[in-house]
């Protein structure tokens, strides 16, 4: 028999706490993602051509590199929140899951930044 209550047994078992961070965090950046998105698909439908020239010309625009990196990292961003999800959903292994959350991590980071170099490369005008 335990002298402790019903509370106190149970006290430290239940959530962690930071899903609701998680949540609003999904939720912002899906926000954020409909804004770029629409940005991103009015400015192609209004370029006049796709060449080669015509995209680099469009992407060295200031504001455009700057919303074209923006939606680059919030969308690998948001992406990586929903892989997270899944893998502690239904990755069954704790050592499993660890390392396929580093390797996600990893992953999502390595195309961010290679995604937002090339933006850069180009909007600085080293592209050849």
């Amino acid at each position: 028999m335990s002298l402790r209550s019903p509370v106190g047994r149970v006290l430290g078992l239940g959530s962690a706490g930071d899903g609701v961070g998680h949540w609003w965090t999904l939720r912002v950046t899906s926000v954020a993602l409909v804004l770029l998105g629409l940005w991103f698909v009015f400015s192609l439908v209004r370029m006049p051509d796709t060449s080669y020239a015509s995209v680099t010309a469009w992407i060295a625009a200031p504001i455009n590199a700057v919303l074209l990196s923006l939606l680059i990292g919030t969308m690998l961003y948001h992406s990586l929140l929903g892989v997270q999800e899944v893998v502690e959903d239904y990755v069954a292994g704790h050592g499993a899951k660890i390392v396929t959350k580093i390797v996600l991590q990893f992953v999502h980071f390595l195309l961010g930044a290679l995604g937002i170099f090339s933006v850069l490369r180009i909007a600085f005008g080293s592209a050849a």
